[in-house]
């Protein structure tokens, strides 16, 4: 495993601002994780610097071809004051998923998780410790080759970068508005649907732009071929809570397999509470609505956690889910999921990982 060297920054941040406050992705730490990788040499010069730009060629190929992937994830303080991670080797392990579907070089996610825990205990005066607040983590990949011609890049950055975060949706654990898409396109199977990658998100822009306008928060999106089925919302994969039964999108290679995703159906299988991992089409799920079986409807993610979903706007068709309020259900996902995540509740699941 590479020496990772340190240099400290001689001009820390100051950290002025309010927890109750954070918002989401606007306030960066002190210091960056970067590692370069170059054809025949690999993955190399590992190393924690002082955050600030990063010099960029205006041929760079990221920049023109959109050769690039991410993760996003959290470190938790807990009430006794330390500090934890939450299932960061899936991140990694996704993180070289959307690797070889982009053509870029697998990184070793032993050493990436190495290097992240020393570059949060660095920071670690950064990680706020109000109630719902967290330190985000944002690994990225880009290509840096000067090239102005489509083929994978011979020269790659990583670089993680950390920022003191509350709450994603201003709505907080309060349940969102989610505008059905029967337009637009996102992502079909055989694409990158399944990978952590700009594209992806580019892609949902105009829709969501156009939720927004009709004061809905976010983006329903249907496969994209039949325009029927039930995929995911633009930052979390979806769940619904029919006649009893939790029931969410099957991984079909053009949605996220994300992890939050993966936890709720380990919980929920755990408490004896029916899973199916299928497709959902609209209409099947309208029908459930009109015959008062879709008792529940969150959605899951890094970011948000659990995000309960108060209505659907289908067409012209309005779907209130349980009266606009959390229910039961996503309520204990979300106590359990974050319980576990801040330290309050017993890790039977092995899923935390300290920082030294």
């Amino acid at each position: 495993m590479q020496e990772i060297k340190i240099e400290r920054t001689t001009a820390p941040k100051p950290r002025d601002y309010d927890e109750h406050k954070l918002g989401f992705g606007d306030i960066f730490t002190d210091h960056m994780f970067v590692m370069d990788y170059y054809e025949g040499k690999g993955w190399v010069d590992a190393r924690i610097v002082p955050y600030g730009p990063i010099p960029l060629d205006p041929a760079a190929m990221v920049l023109h071809y959109a050769q690039e992937v991410f993760e996003g994830m959290k470190a938790y303080r807990r009430a006794d004051g330390k500090i934890q991670l939450f299932r960061p080797e899936r991140n990694f392990a996704r993180l070289n998923l959307s690797n070889e579907r982009l053509c870029i070089p697998k990184v070793d996610e032993a050493f990436c998780l190495e290097a992240l825990k020393k570059l949060v205990e660095i920071d670690a005066d950064w990680v706020p410790s109000l109630e719902g607040t967290s330190l985000y983590i944002r690994p990225f990949i880009i290509a840096v080759d000067p090239h102005l011609g489509v083929r994978p890049a011979n020269h790659l950055m990583l670089i993680i970068i950390l920022s003191p975060v509350g709450a994603y949706y201003p709505e907080g654990l309060n349940p969102v508005k989610i505008y059905v898409e029967k337009n637009y396109v996102r992502a079909v199977k055989g694409g990158m649907g399944f990978t952590k990658t700009g594209g992806n998100y580019a892609a949902s822009l105009k829709a969501q732009d156009e939720a927004h306008d009709q004061n809905y928060t976010q983006v329903l999106w249907l496969d994209g071929v039949e325009r029927r089925y039930i995929e995911e919302v633009g930052t979390m994969n979806v769940f619904f809570k029919i006649d009893g039964e939790v029931v969410t999108p099957a991984l079909e290679g053009s949605i996220l397999g994300g992890i939050t995703r993966a936890s709720c159906i380990e919980i929920l299988k755990s408490w004896g509470v029916p899973v199916s991992e299928r497709r959902l089409a609209i209409d099947e799920l309208y029908a459930a609505y009109e015959a008062g079986k879709l008792e529940e409807a969150f959605g899951s993610g890094t970011a948000a956690v659990i995000s309960p979903i108060g209505e659907l706007k289908w067409g012209d068709k309005i779907m209130t889910i349980n009266n606009g309020e959390i229910g039961p259900l996503s309520q204990k996902l979300y106590d359990t999921l974050t319980g576990i995540q801040w330290g309050k509740l017993e890790d039977t699941f092995h899923w935390t990982c300290p920082i030294d």
